[in-house]
């Protein structure tokens, strides 16, 4: 049991911190990849919030033939009393954002219409206390609450929306926007852009959203992050294991002992130890799994979480961890298993 537990506990922590972490990653590829298949952004940028992609070079590319359309996204950081990090998008009354989330107060068609004004989320009018019609005060200004809008991204809905311009002038960003988000009339057209973008700007860079995914700086170190922890969970997990069948060699020498004079050999001996440390194993990715999925979908029920917390377990890591685990308990079993082949029958039969 003390060996199933160990491995359970790697499984469960390393599931449970992928899980969320790569649930974060699809949200935050959700709002990039809103209703668009390419990504403009700054070259040699560390973070989307530090690029720089000029306006005046997104109105161009809106012009091409093989653009349908293309929208400017300004990122920032703001901050408001008892709240330091708060989400803000600068974008424009055509974004597909605003297009897609549910306006439950105000009008798409207003948001333009007046500098002063910001849409928040459902979950950040809970959190700034935002009301509709009402002042709201971010960094040093105060806006006014133009519409509260729920989006099915959990990061839009705590977010901010500013107007393009008025976020341009809140960060002092006049003229540009972080990214541009690019639908193509066609599929087949995204080399022509990416080569056209590579050619007319040299300072930007055309990434299909697969490309941005994989090579993305940010997602790299998250991923790397998780593997790191679920690493410490299953060398844990793994000692546990050798623990485990050193503890039932010891306790089953007599035993083993019987089977080398029946006949047994020493690969056969160790065979079975290193077939009940995989057995042990399996078990523990069983339970860890169950585990792990029962407290995602508690942590997803919880209103501080909701829209947050993507609950939803990817069957190729769920795969991966289960061969770390088997490979863990191989590990821990090799001792064991070394140790318990080498027992000579006569000397084990006198064993007490």
């Amino acid at each position: 049991m003390i060996g199933i537990a160990g491995i359970s506990f790697g499984v469960a922590a390393m599931l449970s911190v992928m899980t969320i972490l790569q649930g974060a990653i699809r949200m935050f590829e959700r709002i990039l990849s809103s209703d668009s298949e390419v990504i403009v952004f700054e070259k040699n940028v560390s973070d989307l919030f530090f690029s720089n992609v000029p306006t005046a070079d997104i109105e161009e590319m809106r012009a091409w033939p093989v653009v349908s359309h293309a929208d400017p996204v300004l990122f920032g950081i703001v901050s408001s009393p008892g709240n330091p990090v708060v989400t803000c998008f600068g974008v424009t009354s055509e974004d597909s954002r605003l297009r897609s989330a549910e306006w439950l107060q105000g009008a798409r068609s207003d948001f333009e219409k007046r500098t002063d004004t910001v849409v928040v989320g459902t979950r950040a009018a809970q959190f700034l206390n935002g009301t509709y019609g009402r002042a709201l005060e971010i960094g040093k200004q105060k806006f006014n609450v133009g519409a509260i809008i729920r989006a099915s991204n959990g990061f839009e809905d705590g977010g901010v929306f500013m107007p393009l311009k008025t976020a341009q002038e809140f960060f002092h960003k006049e003229g540009f926007a972080s990214v541009a988000t690019i639908k193509l009339s066609s599929k087949e057209t995204r080399a022509e852009f990416k080569q056209r973008v590579e050619k007319n700007f040299p300072s930007l860079i055309a990434l299909e959203n697969e490309e941005f995914s994989r090579g993305y700086s940010q997602f790299k170190i998250l991923k790397t992050t998780a593997w790191a922890v679920g690493g410490c969970a299953f060398l844990l997990g793994g000692l546990s294991v050798a623990n485990t069948m050193i503890m039932s060699v010891f306790t089953r020498i007599r035993e083993i002992a019987v089977l080398r004079v029946c006949g047994f050999s020493k690969k056969q001996v160790a065979s079975l130890i290193i077939l009940e440390s995989l057995v042990v194993a399996l078990a523990g990715v069983l339970a860890g799994a169950v585990v792990s999925q029962t407290g995602m979908s508690v942590l997803k029920s919880l209103p501080i979480t909701q829209g947050y917390i993507d609950s939803q377990m990817d069957y190729l890591v769920i795969s991966q961890v289960a061969m770390l685990a088997c490979f863990t308990a191989l590990l821990g079993a090799m001792y064991p298993a070394i140790y318990g082949a080498r027992i000579e029958a006569a000397q084990a039969l006198r064993f007490e």
